[in-house]
């Protein structure tokens, strides 16, 4: 046991370090800088995910604030960022609609108490089961959302945003083959503030968004009754934004793993975020998840890998809303949308969908890469496309491994002999029985299973069938070579399932 737990933190270990990026000068500024770029694109996020879960925009800023710090301290992917999201908003939305705002603050504590129940339930082990070409679409549906929500900034607006737009997409592009030293999105937003700011050009700006708030977030006890009835109500929207939250985190978590080459402790990671969602409720926030886009200007645009990055964006987002508020409402917001596009470009698995890609590619993977997609973008809800992935990859696969088992007969001695090769469960032994030649075989037949492994009830009944077909013919028969596994399973079965 002390060995396994010596090999999980070694394995967990981040690289760098926290401590050696605090002792490196170099690395800390980096770290710093990615903070502060993430910390501006987080207010009109928040803003924007307040106003469709129907709250106050301060509501999603303190949330963006809390969520941030906390993760980056309980979380169990470094520098993934977690803030409040617009699938979580979308899910609790009718609370606060229908119930009031103390409801909607119990939800989500609520919520935050069934993601560390289901992280001690061991839920997080299940990203395993999530195929690649899920994992694609899912990254690829992500990007077009993202991309698709900038679009309103740059459409339909004054007609100097669009060289602001074009100064911003040079920077983007053309910064990091200059120098890596400070971040391109850092020099984005400053250049274009500042030409909007000596120029005066009226473009629309973050102060648009909504008010920033002028105090500290402080603690904020729902006032609700403690009745089941209370439960009845908020429990389903709970369990839905817990659900939907984690799968956001643990996805974007697996990306970041295969981005910078490293392991991420997934189990604190689900824990962390319940535990990030409480302390958010119980200072008045909506809570959140993990966040993609923003996560990939800190890994990928801005290059952070530890913990500080993280807490350094929501400390600047406290700094800036409260603070430097009217500073950074003057921000244009075509400097923000900007860099969100271009990181969605980034973000895209453009291989994916090139022709060689998917000629070389399965078919069935191509569909269920495009049926995630489809669906999150049909329905905004990262979620329920993942769901939908894992269950068409899980029918295809299902489909094509029940025509794996095969049967040979070969007659000798009066002897039918019948092996059967490959893996039996619901799907592959539902036509077993139509394989024997039952009223054309001698009196004697031995089924021989030493290449085949019998894995559920329907196999075991799919054998009893035959048995029974042949001994209602006078026919004796004899299963050979099953494996230890199929034995016990066959013999503790067999005879009792009707």
């Amino acid at each position: 046991m002390p060995a396994e737990t010596t090999d999980d933190s070694r394995r967990y270990r981040p690289d760098p370090t926290v401590l050696t990026a605090l002792t490196s000068p170099r690395l800390l500024t980096r770290e710093v800088l990615a903070g502060l770029v993430v910390g501006l694109a987080l207010i009109p996020e928040a803003i924007a995910f307040s106003i469709i879960a129907g709250v106050d925009p301060k509501v999603g800023l303190f949330s963006a604030f809390i969520m941030a710090t906390s993760i980056a301290i309980l979380g169990g992917r470094p520098a993934m960022i977690s803030a409040a999201t617009g699938a979580v908003a979308l899910v609790i939305a009718p609370v606060a609609r229908e119930h009031g705002m103390d409801m909607f603050i119990a939800t989500v504590i609520l919520a935050g108490i069934f993601q560390i129940l289901l992280a001690v339930a061991g839920v997080a082990k299940l990203i395993r089961f999530i195929p690649r070409s899920v994992m694609v679409g899912f990254v690829n549906a992500l990007s077009i959302l993202v991309f698709a929500a900038q679009v309103p900034h740059v459409i339909g607006v004054p007609w100097m945003v669009y060289p602001l737009l074009v100064l911003a997409v040079v920077v983007l592009v053309f910064m990091p083959k200059l120098t890596k030293i400070v971040p391109a999105p850092l020099v984005t937003i400053v250049l274009v503030t500042g030409i909007a700011v000596v120029f005066a050009l009226d473009v629309p700006t973050v102060s648009d968004q909504g008010e920033l708030p002028r105090s500290l977030p402080s603690l904020f006890l729902p006032h609700v009754p403690l009745t089941w009835e209370t439960l009845r109500t908020i429990a389903p929207y709970s369990l839905a934004m817990a659900l939907v939250g984690l799968m956001e985190s643990l996805m974007t978590a697996k990306l970041v793993d295969e981005i910078t080459d490293t392991h991420s402790n997934k189990t604190r990671e689900s824990w962390g975020q319940g535990a990030a969602n409480m302390i958010s409720g119980l200072f008045g926030g909506m809570g959140g998840c993990a966040m993609i886009g923003q996560t990939m200007i800190n890994v990928r645009a801005s290059g952070a890998r530890t913990r500080i990055s993280t807490f350094m964006a929501g400390a600047f987002l406290l700094l800036f809303v409260v603070v430097l508020g009217d500073i950074v409402g003057m921000i244009p917001m075509v400097a923000l949308a900007a860099i969100m596009m271009m990181v969605c470009v980034d973000t895209f698995d453009w291989h994916s969908i090139r022709p060689t890609t998917l000629r070389k590619l399965p078919k069935s993977e191509t569909f269920v890469m495009v049926a995630t997609v489809a669906v999150v973008v049909a329905t905004g809800n990262l979620a329920i496309g993942v769901v939908v992935g894992v269950f068409v990859a899980s029918v295809l696969f299902v489909r094509r491994v029940a025509h794996f088992v095969t049967v040979e007969r070969t007659v000798t001695e009066a002897i039918a002999r019948y092996a059967v090769r490959g893996e039996l469960f619901f799907a592959s032994s539902n036509d077993l029985t139509t394989q024997f030649h039952y009223t054309h075989d001698p009196s004697r037949v031995v089924i021989d299973m030493s290449e085949s492994h019998v894995w559920d009830a329907s196999s075991v009944a799919a054998l009893d069938a035959i048995v029974t077909k042949y001994e209602a013919l006078g026919t004796s028969v004899e299963l050979i070579g099953m494996n230890t596994y199929t034995e016990a399973l066959h013999a503790r079965l067999s005879g009792g399932l009707g």
